[in-house]
């Protein structure tokens, strides 16, 4: 069973304040006291937090409502009213928050321990205390507290990756993942394996790794949701450098390389601009003098097999290189 889930719906409600107090101090020997009323307590917050330790969004398949606590009364004595429990909403890293009604994207949270406040609570009333006045020695008014902010909202997961691979179905972008990271991708000879993106470490030196992500594979179409392809496209739109994997056997690489360019620009113009490498893989299937040569101006080529693991030292010297060079910008 696929348990990865990039996208969830949710509705949150922030905790009601609590209404003040009207109240008067009773004491043996102060007969008339005066009014003693405690303010009502603050409505408790919906809290989001990044959890580096999650990688997907399938837990909100079961909860899709999240409810702070409201604030207590106030009470005699001057005596407040508690403040109502916040709820805090744990997500992955590189999780979206977008309001259902406005559609406006609340927050984009990346960073470690990130957390944005959703739903805000309301306010605590005042209690009679409060309207204390020279004029006026014994109020018996208070408020009552503001409501909580309710909302829908959309969760959308977009993985935080250095490098995205792309390619056609079959063109062996998992195999690849799994012999650059410690990443175990399914991997079989048939379109569509992988059915969700994966993530893997690269490591380049004792100090130096970088993140690969692997989607499932583009066909024409892809940007309109044919395929695969929409569902996941997102995936690598964070990715600083496209790694662009064709198949070696095919009739026509530069065809296979002008589709997928295609579909990328279709899907996001942003994302096409970005630097790219193309490897074109699965050499070791074809006689070294049958290897088609691939010249392309824009992006770094490199013959590859990633089934024996011929020239991709090579490839990951290119791939430090751009990445290095992205820091220096």
């Amino acid at each position: 069973m696929n348990t990865f889930v990039d996208y969830v719906e949710i509705g949150v409600k922030a905790g009601n304040g609590g209404r003040g107090c009207v109240s008067f101090r009773r004491e043996k020997y102060v007969p008339k006291g005066g009014p003693d009323g405690g303010d009502g307590g603050n409505g408790g917050n919906v809290i989001i937090k990044v959890d580096p330790h999650m990688t997907t969004l399938l837990d909100f398949r079961y909860v899709k409502h999240y409810k702070a606590g409201n604030g207590e009364e106030g009470k005699g004595a001057l005596k407040h009213g508690k403040r109502g429990e916040d709820v805090w909403i744990k997500v992955p890293p590189g999780t979206v928050v977008k309001d259902l009604e406005t559609q406006k994207i609340l927050a984009d949270l990346v960073a470690e321990d990130q957390i944005y406040v959703v739903a805000k609570g309301g306010k605590g009333g005042k209690g009679n205390a409060r309207f204390k006045s020279p004029t006026h020695q014994a109020p018996r008014r208070s408020e009552p507290g503001t409501k909580g902010e309710v909302k829908r909202l959309a969760l959308e997961l977009k993985l935080l990756a250095d490098v995205g691979i792309v390619g056609h179905p079959n063109v062996g972008k998992s195999t690849l993942l799994s012999k650059l990271s410690s990443a175990k991708p399914k991997i079989a000879d048939y379109p569509f394996t992988t059915l969700s993106p994966n993530l893997g470490m690269v490591k380049l030196n004792e100090s130096k790794s970088f993140i690969l992500a692997d989607i499932p594979g583009l066909i024409e179409g892809a940007h309109e949701g044919k395929g695969l392809g929409l569902q996941f496209l997102k995936h690598i739109q964070r990715t600083k450098l496209l790694l662009y994997l064709l198949d070696a056997s095919s009739p026509d690489l530069k065809d296979d390389f002008r589709a997928l360019r295609n579909e990328i620009k279709l899907f996001d113009y942003k994302l096409y601009e970005r630097p790219g490498v193309v490897a074109i893989n699965k050499i070791d299937l074809l006689p070294e003098g049958k290897i088609k040569k691939f010249n392309n101006d824009q992006n770094h080529v490199c013959y590859i097999s990633a089934l024996t693991g011929q020239g991709l030292k090579d490839l990951l010297k290119i791939i430090r290189s751009e990445l290095e060079k992205q820091e220096k910008e």
